[in-house]
């Protein structure tokens, strides 16, 4: 059970995707400026990669090494494909927001990084969770990340206003919220999660390299 366990915690803080591994980075710098678009991503992330070890994990025995990066490929693209209908049938405003970016799931380095790396060698069960645990791990710094951008970027979360209207609206100096549009910017992105990977560190000096 210990073992099963640190298969979810670890990639939540010491051996997180983002922030140590430094895999994902581009969906982190790009879909998250809005918090709602952060969360989509992250599900449609946690469902991809969970499903996608069990069955990378239940074929192990039968793809030939030759060909198992082309089927982890049709794997993933199939599994994507559904996220995307899914997003079209049920949310297609914000299915257009995150346009090429689901897509662009099928190429993310910590799905197919899972499969090669611990799917191909492991049951079904440990895949799962270790499939589950790093999409966690993912997800929770593009959360972050999107909470920040879309709060202090555009004083809202998931679209609702938060701190109130911008210092022009209200005629009054001092009052109300004036956006900072930096926080907008995709290099945005990189600095928050930067500062997440220096408290992380300062945290746990077992994570800083020599």
């Amino acid at each position: 059970m210990a073992k099963d366990s640190k298969l979810i915690l670890d990639p939540l803080a010491d051996n997180n995707p983002i922030t140590i591994q430094v895999l994902g980075i581009c969906s982190a710098l790009a879909i998250t400026a809005e918090l709602e678009a952060s969360i989509v991503m992250s599900i449609s992330v946690l469902f991809v990669l969970g499903v996608g070890n069990v069955v990378i994990s239940l074929m192990r025995n039968i793809i030939p090494s030759k060909i198992r990066i082309i089927v982890q490929l049709i794997v993933v693209a199939t599994l994507v494909i559904i996220v995307d209908l899914i997003l079209k049938a049920f949310a297609y405003e914000l299915s257009k927001t995150l346009s090429v970016f689901v897509g662009l799931i099928i190429t993310n380095c910590i799905i197919m990084g899972r499969f090669e790396a611990f799917a191909l060698g492991n049951g079904p069960w440990r895949s799962f969770l270790d499939g589950i645990g790093n999409a966690l791990g993912y997800g929770i710094i593009l959360v972050i990340v999107g909470f920040f951008r879309e709060l202090l970027g555009s004083g809202t979360l998931l679209g609702f206003p938060v701190l109130g209207d911008p210092i022009e609206k209200t005629g009054l100096y001092g009052l109300g919220y004036e956006n900072n549009g930096f926080m907008l910017l995709s290099p945005m992105a990189l600095i928050v999660v930067g500062i997440i990977i220096w408290v992380q560190r300062s945290r746990n000096k077992d994570l800083i390299e020599d």
